[in-house]
């Protein structure tokens, strides 16, 4: 009979005592303990199992668990090795998870801290009776409190650390989850500054200048680096997912998977969860699978985007919405299904989020959002890694986090896009001649708005929401006559920008002489002469060459009427320039 699937069960303890269905992960347990690192730093995707891990370690070796060894790790990896069951129950352990420090400011995020700090002293009650405990040590445990101050909030690992290795004569192991998760809600929530100082202090003290710490380790999603929390910590070892240890002790492997298949008898769509939830690589090692989407799968049996249904990828929504025209059409081209190739710097810097591109594929790979198949390069800071989207899974999180986008704005796009989106050519040239009639000039923005409702306005607009949208101008005044304008600002070195740069000086050249423009094209029809980035002019048929958008004695700024002949007539001629005859 399969085994009952808790879904959302963190607790190591409760699976065990319950006989619900668990994957062996306790050999993370041994492999970790028998590298003898001082503070260690796991990096994985969200919903990855750390928790569980964390908790995994904490039941086997807290003092509180002694002599409950059998009944938790009978049958499990890490309870084959004798030297570990020697340890079990042997070392008195610190918890701390930051799962939930996710407040919008920074005075509420601290509060929650106080109160996470105040629930570990509360843990260790009995130091509070304990007659080794010195004055000093009591005024300590007193100010202990949910309104305390920074500073002794970030001291209080530091004391229980102490206070635990004179209490029991063994230095414990502090265990911290989810270390980064405050971090990202202060970096979308404006307060970095002040979280990340906060943060500062309370790393340093707890895994830097704690001569009472055995041992730490520590889970998040993110390698948080350089100016933020980790800058005092050289004692640091970091697991990312090009680190060759611990690669499957985070994650269901493909015989993991295939095991779970045949438990619940759904072994005939392995290929099926293999194109869902499959795709993470590890340390080199690929195929393996989301346990959070295979396990709400094993239970529910329906292929569902069951990862991007949960909350965290906030920053990553951020990151990509507010990214360049660069980073957009790379995923456009991932979304098809194409690869890319970026150096990747594994350490997160977020300040660099918006203004360097490359940063952002860190955050993407280490979230999982992207995946880099293949061995890990030799020299990974240096060498090209290619990344494609994880799974069918990850593809629709993006495309619901591109819905999402839109769906913030209003829906109503007006006749244009509705004819755009409808692919009515025919509509789409009747609405924008009506616009152009109505509202634009050959003017940008002069000091003296038209008579109709500004039309200028209307153009300067238009004109400068293309500028931006491809971040290649700016506004500038032209001296000389007072009209503010936009001018292209353009880099040389880019294919087409000497064309376009070319085609605003013509435009200048037409608007600093008006009549002479307009005197040139009723001596020469429409369309007779070269206009900017068009070939050889051709003629109009010999019935239209007489018909003169401009005619006699019009106002410097083309009339109503002349607008419509000049849409009227262009529009043949543009046609017959597509079709490259």
């Amino acid at each position: 009979m399969a085994r009952t699937i808790s879904i959302g069960a963190q607790g190591f303890e409760g699976i065990r005592a319950h006989g619900d269905f668990y994957v062996d992960k306790t050999g993370f347990v041994r492999d970790w303990w028998r590298a003898r690192d001082q503070v260690t730093l796991v990096c994985r995707p969200r919903r990855f199992g750390k928790t569980l891990n964390l908790d995994t370690v904490r039941c086997f070796l807290s003092l509180e668990l002694a002599g409950r060894g059998e009944e938790l790790f009978g049958g499990l990896e890490v309870w084959a090795d004798p030297a570990m069951r020697a340890l079990q129950g042997t070392v008195p352990v610190v918890a701390l998870s930051f799962a939930r420090v996710k407040q919008g400011d920074f005075e509420a995020m601290r509060a929650r801290v106080n109160a996470i700090m105040v629930a570990a002293v509360q843990s260790h009650g009995y130091l509070r009776g304990w007659d080794g405990l010195t004055d000093a040590d009591r005024d300590a445990l007193a100010r202990v409190t949910a309104d305390m101050s920074p500073t002794t909030c970030a001291d209080v690992p530091n004391l229980l650390c102490r206070l635990l290795e004179a209490y029991h004569g063994t230095k414990p192991v502090v265990l911290l989850d989810e270390y980064d998760a405050p971090m990202e809600v202060a970096w979308t929530g404006g307060y970095w500054n002040e979280a990340s100082g906060f943060m500062r202090d309370l790393m340093n003290s707890t895994f830097k200048t704690n001569p009472s710490l055995g041992r730490g380790l520590i889970t998040g999603v993110t390698r948080v680096s350089r100016e933020s929390i980790f800058s005092d910590l050289n004692n640091l070892v970091v697991v990312t997912a090009s680190t060759p240890i611990y690669q499957t002790c985070f994650g269901f492997t493909q015989a993991e998977v295939d095991a779970a298949l045949e438990e619940y008898g759904l072994s005939p769509k392995r290929d099926a969860v293999r194109d869902w939830y499959d795709g993470f690589t590890f340390g080199g090692v690929g195929h393996v699978y989301n346990p959070w989407s295979v396990t709400q799968y094993l239970q529910f049996a329906e292929f569902r985007a069951w990862w991007a249904n949960t909350s965290g990828n906030g920053l990553v929504s951020e990151v990509v919405r507010r990214g360049d025209r660069r980073l957009k059409a790379d995923f456009e081209h991932l979304l098809s299904g194409g690869e890319v190739a970026k150096v990747i710097d594994e350490q997160v810097v977020f300040s660099e989020l918006h203004t360097r591109p490359d940063a952002v594929w860190a955050l993407l790979l280490a979230a999982g959002y992207v995946t880099s198949p293949g061995p890990v390069p030799e020299f990974v800071a240096t060498t090209p890694r290619r990344l494609r989207l994880t799974n069918k899974e990850v593809c629709i999180s993006f495309d619901r986090m591109v819905e999402g986008w839109f769906g913030e704005a209003e829906a109503d796009y007006g006749e244009f896009a509705d004819a755009m989106l409808a692919g009515d050519a025919e509509a789409m040239g009747d609405y924008l001649g009506e616009v152009v009639l109505a509202c634009a000039s050959s003017f940008d923005s002069a000091t003296r708005p038209s008579e109709r409702s500004e039309p200028e306005r209307f153009y300067h607009g238009l004109v400068l929401g293309l500028l931006v949208s491809g971040r290649r101008g700016r506004l500038r005044p032209r001296r000389g006559d007072g009209v503010q304008g936009l001018q292209p600002a353009l880099r040389a070195d880019a294919r087409g920008h000497r064309r376009q740069r070319a085609q605003a000086d013509r435009g200048e050249a037409l608007r600093r002489r008006p009549r002479r423009a307009r005197h040139r094209t009723r001596a020469h029809p429409y369309l007779r002469h070269r206009l900017p980035r068009q070939g050889g002019a051709r003629r109009l048929a010999p019935e239209k060459r007489d018909q003169t958008p401009f005619p006699m004695g019009a106002s410097r700024r083309p009339c109503r009427q002349g607008w419509g002949q000049l849409c009227r007539l262009g529009r043949p001629y543009l046609r017959h320039r597509r079709k490259g005859r």
